[in-house]
């Protein structure tokens, strides 16, 4: 049965063996070349942001941590907020056309070509609820669609609407640091019941961490008891 590449649009024939008369494959929606370019977080990586160590010089390595997480919980405004990050992805060149494609082009399909990697991930992670970061209400309406949802979606997961967002710059317009001093853009919905839930935050791309730890921050003020993230990407 052959495939059609949601990236390259190329036609491609998946490779038959004995294994898969005995097992059942996820289904793939990118061609072996297209998914050769993906680059999978591997190796020794941050213990809470999941960023790879190998890549960082060893003055931005503490530990088992990098140097921004150590910074981050040395401040007792963010300390134990947020147990981890989990990335599936390095933000590669190639990674960053495809997330391009899918945010501000409106190509919602790609979605697809990471259910089975994001359903197979989920389900070795602890959580009660799983809480797509949102978009503004003029950000969605401009995009269409919530790329942090539709990711879950066509992973066959079931999104938890917590969180309200404020309508504000694009993330990719601001500078690391305007980003990692963000002003709390987020708010719990009042009909959300998050008290004595472990949250698990879904969002695409880790780049600071600042607006995931926001969102941590309103969620365990309002009760949650853990806080944790999948993303797509570790930019």
């Amino acid at each position: 049965m052959s495939g059609i590449c949601l990236y390259c649009g190329n036609e491609w024939i998946p490779p038959v063996s004995w294994s898969s008369f005995f097992t059942v494959d996820l289904p793939s929606y990118l061609c072996p070349e297209c998914e050769a370019l993906l680059e999978p977080v591997s190796g020794m990586t941050c213990k809470i942001c999941s960023r790879p160590l190998e890549k960082l010089d060893a003055q931005f390595i503490a530990g088992d941590c990098c140097t921004d997480c150590k910074r981050w919980e040395e401040d007792p405004e963010w300390r134990g907020l947020w147990q981890e990050n989990h990335s599936l992805y390095v933000y590669n060149e190639f990674l960053k056309e495809i997330i391009s494609l899918f945010k501000f082009r409106g190509d919602y399909c790609i979605a697809k070509a990471f259910s089975g990697q994001i359903a197979r991930v989920a389900k070795k992670m602890d959580y009660d609820l799983m809480v797509p970061v949102p978009l503004s209400k003029e950000r969605q309406y401009e995009r269409g669609f919530n790329q942090s949802e539709a990711l879950l979606i066509e992973a066959g997961l079931k999104p938890f609407h917590a969180l309200d967002r404020l309508h504000g710059e694009k993330q990719s317009k601001k500078s690391r640091r305007e980003r990692i001093h963000l002003n709390q853009v987020f708010q719990v919905k009042a009909e959300a019941n998050i008290r004595g839930k472990k949250i698990l935050l879904v969002d695409d791309i880790y780049t600071t961490g600042s607006t995931l730890r926001h969102a941590a921050k309103v969620l365990i003020g309002a009760g949650a008891k853990s806080v944790s993230s999948l993303t797509l990407a570790r930019g």
